[in-house]
């Protein structure tokens, strides 16, 4: 994607770390709790029409139960005429990034995915708040914490409301560890392995290594999900990182970290490391415990995922779009209120594990300390 330039927006504003869960008229007009099942569908709009809105969350809105596709925005004129040849979109549901703003405007249009490189995140997502709609961010939710604070106030002050595209949380595997964590199903966990990584061999021109579109290489794709399998792996929020970084294709990661470790401490004297690179193959969640141990393996692509236990026991659950289940999510939290599963505050709190991580590579692999507010960014 070719870089675009980006409007110019308030960095200025208070640094509160609260997610935006403002109640909004929206919820009275489409009917009280429990009842949205028999209402219409929330319409959603894609903004930037790459390949994960092309094969995942397109298909994916064409089985939601509380959300369908209702709007577009590209920069590619062709792709405008595919899309509302293939999804049935009218001509005034279809924006490019210069006009998005008439947006407002639009009332088929109740909730933008902001789908585009990390940094036109916090762009994108102040303009979609600014025109009263609510906003799914992709993950990683923005360039640095600074952006993650005038994202979640843009929202609030809008009265809207704010979800990050972390799609595993409304899948059932993940849901599943979760629930061995939280009910210490095999005691205490006291060892955290997480894995995410892929093998990049594609254009070495693709914006993902290109620092000034992507924040960061490996750590900023895949590694939030190495952050994310440790902590709802643990159930805690980390108290320190220590990290490291290394390359073998340096002529190929020239401006991006290729592959990215790190160790975490916790409250409760858990240990966990993480992996993350662009340059192998890698896709696994490992906990031991007190009286054994459980595993994902696949455990964070598109599924399905795989699970084992120490017990003898295989973690099996039938097979749905993890998109579909995050939006929908997203979509029932502002119909009904049911709770929001990955809130703004929970982007940025993995935006403030992402610079500690690259800090501590910066000053020479030192342990650099970590604090949030209690349960800060575990959903609404």
């Amino acid at each position: 994607m070719k870089k675009l330039s980006r409007r110019a927006f308030n960095t200025t504003v208070g640094k509160g770390i609260g997610a935006a869960a403002l109640m909004t008229p929206l919820t009275w007009a489409y009917g009280s709790p429990n009842t949205h099942k028999s209402q219409k569908k929330l319409g959603m709009a894609l903004v930037g029409l790459g390949s994960y809105s092309t094969y995942q969350l397109a298909p994916a809105l064409q089985d939601t139960q509380f959300c369908k596709l209702s709007g577009i925005v590209t920069g590619t004129p062709k792709k405008e005429v595919q899309w509302m040849q293939q999804y049935g979109i009218p001509k005034e549901s279809v924006y490019n990034y210069d006009n998005f703003d008439d947006i407002a405007n639009n009332d088929t249009i109740d909730i933008v995915y902001v789908v585009l490189p990390n940094s036109m995140h916090a762009d994108f997502c102040i303009r979609a708040a600014k025109a009263g709609k609510h906003v799914i961010c992709e993950k990683p939710m923005a360039m640095n914490v600074a952006e993650c604070d005038a994202i979640i106030d843009a929202c609030q002050e809008a009265g809207v409301k704010l979800s990050v595209g972390y799609r595993l949380h409304s899948e059932p595997y993940t849901q599943e560890v979760k629930r061995m964590v939280s009910e210490k199903t095999f005691g205490n966990v006291k060892y955290l392995s997480a894995d995410a990584a892929y093998n990049s061999r594609g254009n070495p021109d693709q914006w993902r290594l290109n620092k000034a579109l992507s924040g960061g290489g490996a750590l900023m794709n895949m590694g939030v999900y190495a952050i994310q399998s440790a902590i709802y792996g643990t159930g805690e929020n980390p108290t320190s990182v220590t990290a490291q970084e290394f390359s073998t294709r340096p002529e190929y990661f020239k401006d991006t970290d290729e592959t990215v470790t790190a160790q975490f401490e916790f409250p409760s004297g858990a240990v966990a490391n993480i992996f993350t690179s662009h340059n192998v193959n890698a896709n696994r969640l490992y906990a031991s415990c007190d009286r054994g141990w459980f595993e994902l393996n696949p455990a964070n692509h598109y599924g399905p995922l795989r699970g084992s236990t120490s017990s003898g026991r295989t973690i099996e659950f039938p097979h749905e779009r993890q998109q579909k289940l995050q939006m929908d999510d997203f979509a029932s939290h502002i119909l009904s209120g049911t709770p929001n599963k990955v809130p703004g505050a929970m982007g940025k709190r993995d935006m403030i594990i992402v610079e500690a991580i690259y800090k501590s590579i910066a000053e020479g692999n030192v342990k650099i300390p970590l604090e949030f507010a209690p349960m800060y960014g575990f959903g609404e």
